[in-house]
């Protein structure tokens, strides 16, 4: 069966690995990564929820159950969706932590604005503290490596700003204005 897609909406973003593919603590495949807070209870929280348990179904049949227990006490190394709380970070407080990731052999993740224009590194979104609507997969592991919950990233959409994760705002032109070409004579 193919992984189950779904869409998360307005969710806060935390470390966007997404215009350059990096390798987990230096080792490794390169792939593009990013955690997604969800607030717990919410229609994003049931769909990720629904679709773990259809992943885990449709590869372990009647011992999914048994499996998704052991994997989510294993914690974030084989279960792509955790408890904030057991994370230090900012913001992750009260949240559910998503991580995805897309292997860079696969290209890279697609980026669009509010208006379904690209978005480019050079853009200054999506960035860490800002709000998205993600499209990802969720499917379930079972091979050499052992088994395991995934998500892979498919899509992020900037929807909003939000306070930045690490303290750097968004670059911002906002109070500049147009300088006129007489008024910048003699400034050098």
């Amino acid at each position: 069966m193919q992984p189950t897609e779904i869409i998360i909406r307005n969710v806060r973003l935390a470390f966007p690995d997404v215009f350059k593919a990096v390798q987990f603590e230096g080792a490794g495949p390169f792939s593009y990564k990013s955690t997604l807070l969800v607030d717990p209870g919410t229609e994003n929280d049931k769909a990720i929820r629904q679709a773990i348990n259809q992943a885990a179904t449709s590869k372990w049949a009647a011992k999914a159950g048994e499996y998704l227990k052991a994997l989510q006490a294993s914690g974030s190394s084989k279960f792509c969706y955790v408890d904030g709380i057991t994370k230090a970070y900012d913001g992750f407080a009260g949240k559910w932590a998503l991580s995805a990731s897309r292997p860079q052999d696969s290209g890279p993740v697609k980026l669009i604005n509010r208006d379904m224009t690209p978005l480019d590194e050079l853009s200054g979104k999506p960035y860490a503290g800002c709000y998205v609507n993600a499209k990802v997969q969720l499917w379930a592991q079972d091979n050499n490596f052992g088994k395991g919950i995934r998500c892979t990233l498919i899509a992020l959409q900037f929807v909003g700003d939000g306070e930045s994760f690490g303290g750097t705002p968004p670059a911002t032109t906002e109070g500049m204005e147009a300088v006129e070409e007489e008024a910048s004579e003699g400034l050098i």
